[in-house]
């Protein structure tokens, strides 16, 4: 259920640097500030923005959801139940927080079906970083 295989496939700066362009277009629809992370498929940083007005916490939140994306192969956003009381994760978010279980990660998965990396959205409510994250995850899937 939780379990991905991670691609072979390199993302590049210039792919990272377009999504979070996209990201942030998304972003400037909801007049929002956020700070957008983009990370390959073993989790490391390849880009981070943070919009000029975004909250200094969303640095962080922005990159531990695009590591839970991506370590767990799915949005960040369908894996809130999870950890929930009688979930299979239960009480993961308390005890490592390098993982953010709400809205705001979207896994970038290849033609194989292998997370190639993810994006992760800090700045707005769950769902509106969950929107961002998906716009700018489009701009390279």
């Amino acid at each position: 259920m939780f379990a991905n295989d991670t691609a072979p496939t390199t993302l590049t700066r210039a792919a990272a640097l377009a999504a979070i362009e996209a990201g942030f277009a998304e972003a400037g629809k909801l007049g929002i500030p956020f700070t957008i992370a983009v990370i390959d498929g073993g989790g490391n940083l390849i880009a981070q923005v943070k919009d000029d007005r975004a909250a200094l916490a969303s640095i962080g939140t922005s990159l531990a959801k695009a590591v839970t994306a991506a370590h767990f192969g799915q949005p960040t956003a369908a894996l809130q139940g999870a950890v929930g009381p009688g979930g299979p994760l239960f009480g993961l978010g308390t005890r490592d927080a390098s993982y953010a279980f709400v809205g705001g990660g979207v896994p970038i998965v290849d033609a194989e079906g292998s997370v190639a990396g993810a994006i992760g959205v800090g700045g707005g409510n769950p769902d509106h970083d969950h929107l961002v994250a998906s716009a700018a995850a489009a701009a390279i899937g």
